[in-house]
């Protein structure tokens, strides 16, 4: 067997080792093992196997090409350790031929196995190790290797793999056959080394040796540093007397939790990451999945999901449930303006760009000794985005997670209600609440804020309680994506140049949406302003105008773009925090005198940097039923009601000195009796199904959603629940849900 022996010097990049999640247990969960202390334990189970410490490697992974070994013997240098590359190291010793004589002599199958074998017989501890390219085609060998060590991938733009293979004289590699091409051949490998990688380091093109191997160091950091990556609560403060450390929580506890115990939301500790314009360019001709999977990784840390699974999670949630392959596309509209189609998913709305992917990240984080209810308020399109979205989980995690949905019962539109009714599952019910849609989400904060109420769940039915809306950091985060994917495309498609700004403008209610796009900004997407477009609902105009945010003569209106039919838009606090320098005694200031005296006045300061980078204005609904007829009109394009209004807003705030996004959030199937009016299209008072169909007969754009279509004919008519205003009355649905759910009962 070879055998190489460690090098001490290695401990240097080791910084941090895992420290024990402090648990703080009120008198119920006492009785019960807490979520922080299962999570305590699997990231116990994490450190034993996966840790960098002494006598692990760090393996570099990448395809033909990629300067593993380059890379390899400048980190060897650095830190004055053991080099080993596989090729010269290992398997011409082993064979006593070169690596091109073995494949020409044996044929590609017996090569791998050969490899796989020789590969099996190497010890090693405290180096660094360049593999061949098709090690990871070799699972047995590859998990020896991973048990001694991190594996990083090298992810090199394919063109740079390409010419590099050229300069190198490489006309054939390992499991290339007659009439298979290079290129085809190194897209096939992806698929094995997004298996086994531990971290992935993201090589723009033209990046040096050098620069490649200070970015292995930093991932290798971050990927033992497990307390790095924290987040707090928007409303945490401590007095100036006070020792006391600062809450925190780990990524898979925020999204867990849902809302923090203070009733702030969870934001992180620390900044996003940013990407450089290098970085950016790489990505534009990426996929969708491929841009997902990039940004994500740098947001999540492999403590709480581990890369390749990350990517397998990915995968799944943007696929053939989508009705569109570029899941998120950009098309022109007209004149400097572009829309984003954020309605190809399965229910027809944006919140599909997240909740498609939320529940598989949810149910990887649950810990094995206790079950968990979700609970969600919609204003419309949420509802039936989560139910759909947890019904893709396997039986055995649909057993262990339900969902309840609260709507307002006269609050959404005829379609929204029928499909979030047609949306229950074995694992998801609905409740209609007589009231709007802002006091099914105080209701919700307040049920979560209950700790007698769920600490009798946790006792008594093993149940914990978590939220799926937007408050949910696992629910925002996956939004990034598609804002920052937009601009690429526009860059992909060439109506800009990398570094070009432009404008985005959103339908704005929660404030979620909206707030994705900032996060994408400070990741470095050149986005310079945020055009916060409201319904007649204009709470958030005003208070981006003036700085006050008053609720005290307001009653909120039913329009004819219902998801944005909210007058406490739950996000803004996010991005208040964010501009007050993370002020957390201001937030429990302001946002306590909402809750008591339904207003709050911030500092001009505050007023002058939030103006900085937004503009507001909102749409009355005869301007929103002429935009859709108009649009239509000169592009035979129809917008729904709630892009309506964000394209009304832009064509009066937007000064067309450079493109604007117009993020489009819904198809317009879902609100067809609106579509049929603004076209003046005599309405016939038939079923949404009909009422679809009817629409269909046109040949407009985008075309009619079949899936929704197809759904619509079988959920008409299905039976839910109503209840009255009162959170007492929604704490004993939840109790009902789980009492039907979950057969399992736990005492004290």
């Amino acid at each position: 067997m070879l055998h190489f022996s460690r090098c001490q010097h290695l401990k240097q990049i080791t910084r941090k080792y895992f420290s024990g999640i402090r648990v703080k247990m009120d008198k119920h969960t006492e009785l019960f093992l807490s979520r922080p202390c299962a999570l305590e334990e699997l990231r116990r189970s994490w450190q034993s196997i996966h840790t960098l410490v002494g006598e692990k490697n760090i393996i570099l992974m990448g395809p033909p090409g990629a300067g593993k070994t380059t890379v390899g013997r400048i980190i060897g240098q650095k830190l004055g350790c053991c080099v080993i590359d596989v090729d010269d190291d290992v398997l011409e010793k082993a064979w006593n031929m070169s690596v091109s004589e073995k494949l020409q002599d044996v044929g590609n199958e017996q090569f791998l196995e050969e490899e796989g074998k020789a590969v099996l017989n190497l010890s090693a501890s405290g180096s660094v190790i360049s593999l061949t390219g098709s090690n990871p085609m070799h699972d047995a060998s590859m998990w020896h290797l991973k048990k001694n060590g991190i594996i990083i991938y090298l992810d090199v733009p394919l063109l740079d793999i390409i010419n590099r293979l050229k300069l190198m004289k490489v006309d054939r590699i390992v499991g290339q056959n007659c009439g298979t091409g290079i290129e085809d051949l190194l897209k096939f490998r992806k698929h094995y080394y997004k298996k086994w990688y531990d971290s992935r380091v993201f090589c723009e093109s033209g990046a040096s040796p050098e620069e490649v191997a200070e970015k292995v160091l930093r991932a290798v950091k971050r990927y033992q540093d497990v307390d790095s990556e924290t987040f707090i609560s928007t409303r945490h403060f401590c007095h100036r007397d006070c020792a006391q450390k600062i809450s925190t929580k780990f990524f898979s506890e925020a999204v867990l939790e849902g809302l923090a115990s203070d009733g702030g939301l969870f934001v992180p500790e620390k900044e996003f990451p940013k990407f450089s314009s290098r970085e950016w360019k790489s990505l534009v001709g990426a996929t969708y999945v491929e841009r997902a999977q990039v940004l994500l990784e740098r947001c999540i840390h492999p403590a709480d999901v581990p890369a390749a699974r990350l990517g397998e999670m990915i995968e799944a949630a943007y696929g053939e449930n989508f009705t569109c392959s570029k899941i998120a596309p950009v098309r022109h509209l007209s004149g400097n303006q572009f829309i984003l189609e954020l309605f190809h998913g399965p229910t027809g709305s944006f919140k599909d760009l997240s909740l498609q992917l939320m529940p598989h990240i949810f149910a990887h984080c649950i810990p094995p000794s206790c079950n968990y209810v979700v609970i969600v308020a919609t204003s419309g399109d949420t509802g039936s985005a989560v139910l759909n979205g947890f019904s893709q989980l396997n039986k055995n995690e649909k057993q262990r997670i339900a969902v309840v949905t609260f709507f307002p019962e006269n609050g959404v539109s005829d379609f929204q209600k029928a499909q979030i009714v047609g949306s229950q599952g074995e694992n998801g019910r609905v409740v209609g609440v007589k009231s709007d849609f802002d006091f099914c989400q105080t209701a919700i904060k307040r049920i979560f804020n209950d700790s007698d109420f769920t600490g009798f769940l946790t006792v008594e039915y093993g149940t914990v309680l978590s939220s799926a809306n937007s408050i949910n950091w696992g629910r925002l985060l996956p939004q990034v994506v598609y804002h920052a994917s937009a601009y690429l495309d526009l860059v992909s498609q060439g109506f800009i140049s990398f570094g070009s700004p432009v404008d985005v403008c959103i339908p704005t209610g929660n404030f979620g949406n909206i707030l994705a796009a900032v996060y994408a900004k400070t990741m470095g997407i050149p986005i310079r302003k945020f055009i916060c477009a409201s319904n007649q609902n204009n709470v958030l105009t005003d208070f981006i105008k003036t700085g006050h945010y008053d609720l005290r003569e307001r009653k909120l209106a039913q329009t004819l773009s219902p998801s944005i039919d909210i007058l406490k838009s739950s996000n803004l606090e996010r991005h208040l925090h964010l501009i007050a320098n993370k002020d957390g005694q201001l937030m429990t200031k302001l946002f306590d005198q909402l809750e008591n005296q339904r207003h709050f006045q911030i500092e001009k300061i505050l007023v002058e940097k939030l103006q900085e980078d937004f503009v507001a204005d909102w749409c009355s609904e005869e301007e929103c039923l002429a935009a859709i007829n108009c649009t239509y009109n000169t592009s035979g394009y129809i917008l729904d009601p709630h892009t309506a209004v964000a394209k009304v807003v832009a064509d009066r705030m937007q000064d067309k000195t450079c493109p604007v996004i117009v993020s489009s959030t819904a198809h317009y199937s879902k609100f067809a009796p609106a579509i049929l009016r603004a076209l003046k299209i005599k309405e016939i008072n038939q079923t949404s199904s009909s009422q679809l169909c009817l629409l269909g007969s046109y040949n407009v754009l985008p075309p009619p959603h079949k899936a929704l279509l197809e759904k619509m004919k079988q959920q008409e008519n299905a039976e839910y629940q109503v209840c009255a205003a009162d959170v007492n009355v929604l704490k004993r649905q939840v109790e009902k849900l789980i009492q039907n759910q979950f057969t399992k009962r736990f005492s004290e």
